[in-house]
């Protein structure tokens, strides 16, 4: 396996495993909620909501459902829901004992799901395959849409969006990737995540941008004085990761042990390493409002932006 793909398998939360190379043909991928997803307050809530809905519509026929992870993958409970809520007959068995006939059942109903709510199969967020292993991702997606559709007044959560973690079997072995879903619309204005003030600095006075740069040089080299560190070009000097941690470490009281980073960094995968670290770092203090890919600070990936450096200064 290559240097990149261990290091990018090192990355997963711990709680997740990561899959046998075997388990994964070559190709495939597969999804994974790590832990801090799936205890999200509003991930939680927003399940709550659809499994009172389900239990709440379906209360005459005596059916409960306790997990909608264990439980929908069937197509029991969504054939009932469905039958219910569209108010139709499908031509389904009711009880499916067998894992064809269980996968055959699903393949009825999300056919007629899709045909409800006007969806080619390649525009759902959901297939028969998502369903029947239990993806919790693709069944949440298919239950917002439907209460939606037949529903609209049931109140969820509004902007749902967790972490995903998918794991891809190359020819060099198993790799990772961080990814963010949004399950569920912005609704008002406070919902809309707020303007990037670099963002907008650019488009609307980029004239400014190298006084601006300037300023946030001065800021750092006001920090890393007492480390005897200055910092004189933010498009290169930020790219190992290193100026980064020594900063995020002077401004909020970290002592960062040098096994846990590579002071001087000799390959790309080091360098991300430190990139990594010091974005975790700023997640689990609370300072990063927006998803950030590690590879953004990679030189050979794309050069430093004066926006991510903006983000850290104002720390």
């Amino acid at each position: 396996m290559e240097l990149e793909s261990l290091y990018d398998l090192l990355q997963l939360p711990k709680g997740v495993e990561p899959p046998a190379e075997e388990m994964l043909s070559q190709g495939g991928k597969k999804r994974y909620l790590p832990p801090t997803s799936r205890k999200d307050p509003k991930f939680e809530e927003l399940q709550k909501v659809l499994m009172e809905w389900i239990n709440t519509t379906l209360l005459p026929e005596h059916i409960v459902v306790r997990s909608l992870e264990e439980d929908m993958f069937d197509g029991l409970i969504l054939h009932h829901l469905f039958q219910r809520l569209a108010a139709l007959k499908l031509e389904a068995e009711d009880i499916a004992l067998t894992a064809a006939s269980q996968k055959h059942k699903l393949t009825v109903v999300l056919e007629a799901v899709n045909r409800s709510l006007q969806l080619e199969e390649r525009q759902a967020k959901w297939s028969v395959e998502t369903i029947f292993n239990k993806d919790l991702l693709s069944t949440l997606h298919l239950l917002v849409a439907l209460a939606k559709r037949f529903q609209p007044n049931l109140s969820l959560p509004t902007n749902v969006q967790v972490e995903v973690i998918t794991i891809e079997s190359t020819k060099s072995g198993l790799k990772s990737e961080k990814s963010v879903e949004q399950l569920t619309e912005y609704s008002t204005d406070k919902d809309q995540p707020p303007k990037d003030v670099f963002d907008e600095l650019f488009k609307l006075a980029p004239e400014k941008v190298n006084a601006v740069k300037e300023a946030i040089v001065n800021f750092v080299n006001q920090k890393l004085d007492r480390l005897g560190l200055s910092v004189q070009n933010l498009d290169t000097q930020f790219a190992d990761g290193v100026i980064l941690l020594l900063l995020i470490g002077q401004l909020e009281g970290f002592f960062l042990h040098l096994k846990e980073f590579y002071l001087t960094p000799n390959s790309p995968a080091e360098m991300l390493h430190n990139v990594t670290l010091a974005l975790e770092l700023l997640k689990d203090e609370g300072l990063l409002s927006c998803p950030v890919s590690p590879e953004v600070l990679e030189p050979s990936i794309r050069n430093l932006g004066v926006g991510r450096v903006g983000s850290f200064w104002r720390l």
